[in-house]
């Protein structure tokens, strides 16, 4: 994937946004130095970009994420450095933003200087495997409330089907139909398709722009 300065990810709870968040930030880092991870997800406290924190600062990538992120205090508040990632264009961004329109509420402060810049990538993870967005057309209603609120309008999408450990390369597969009539509909591309890294050598020949992930260590 050829990043732009800013990238941005979306998705309902549970698409694993967060985790490819996470991997794509490690990617990043192998290509440029300035990286900073956003945890702009003020809803959710349980998925985190703050658990790889220990993680980030071993890999020197800054972390910019609210002071009560892996707490049982969940506000909607961001810290002020979040301003920087749109002031700074010498650095490059990964954002993990709220999974539903509420959670995108908070990317609205942020979109006029994002769209003024006009390098970024808003990308959608799709997860046919979860209960609310199980084919194109939930997935894309989704799609449509998270743009509302946010507005920024999304430019690609990311395949994350998955069951977790259970998953299998069939699973995978078969979510493709699915993934390519939500990038039919929508209007924007499939750009990738992110698998567990334990069963992407059996599918690194069968899918086209796969991303292995490393699952996210998760501190309770």
């Amino acid at each position: 994937m050829k990043y732009k300065r800013i990238t941005l990810l979306s998705g309902h709870y549970g698409s694993g946004k967060t985790n490819i968040a996470v991997n794509m930030a490690f990617e990043l880092k192998k290509l440029t130095d300035n990286v900073v991870v956003a945890d702009m997800d003020i809803v959710n406290p349980y998925f985190r970009t703050k658990d790889s924190q220990k993680e980030f600062e071993e890999a020197g990538i800054k972390l910019i994420a609210s002071a009560f992120a892996g707490s049982n205090v969940d506000l909607p508040s961001l810290p002020q450095e979040m301003y920087a990632l749109t002031d700074d264009k010498s650095s490059h961004a990964i954002l993990d933003i709220g999974g539903d329109e509420r959670g995108a509420l908070v990317l609205g402060r942020y979109a006029s200087q994002i769209k003024e810049e006009n390098n970024y990538e808003m990308l959608f993870v799709f997860n046919a495997c979860r209960p609310l967005t199980p084919d194109a057309d939930s997935a894309l209603e989704v799609m449509r409330e998270i743009e509302w609120a946010g507005k920024i309008p999304f430019t690609g999408i990311i395949n994350n089907s998955n069951i977790g450990e259970e998953t299998t390369p069939e699973i995978v597969l078969s979510s493709l139909e699915k993934a390519n009539e939500l990038s039919e509909k929508a209007g924007i591309p499939l750009v990738m398709t992110s698998v567990h890294s334990k069963i992407f050598p059996s599918l690194e020949n069968k899918i086209p722009n796969l991303f292995p992930l490393k699952l996210q260590n998760k501190i309770m």
